[in-house]
């Protein structure tokens, strides 16, 4: 396969609620319905197996490095970031390679 990977990880900020992450979750995955470059997308949260790992992970696929940064910059997830995980995040770990 072919394309551009990004991964980003989140810890969330201590009395984060049920609620708050449920909403990040909804709130991400409405997004490929909205913005066209992405290819593929997953999210969800860490399923406990392991201590100390990052809370909530997001892994999206797009074609090239700029269908990435058409996704990084689009307003709608900008919004999430800004409405939703900016005020929950108190770790947040990223990295972007190509496939």
């Amino acid at each position: 396969m072919s394309g551009f990977r990004h991964v980003v990880m989140f810890v969330w900020s201590e009395g984060t609620t049920t609620g708050q992450q449920d909403e990040v979750a909804a709130r991400l995955g409405a997004l490929p319905g909205v913005i066209p470059e992405i290819r593929a997308y997953a999210a969800g949260a860490d399923a406990g197996v392991n201590p100390g790992n990052h809370d909530f992970v997001v892994v999206a696929d797009f074609a090239d490095r700029d269908g990435y940064l058409a996704y990084r910059d689009h307003p709608a997830h900008r919004a999430v970031i800004d409405e939703c995980i900016t005020p929950i995040v108190a770790e947040r770990a990223a990295v972007q390679y190509a496939l």
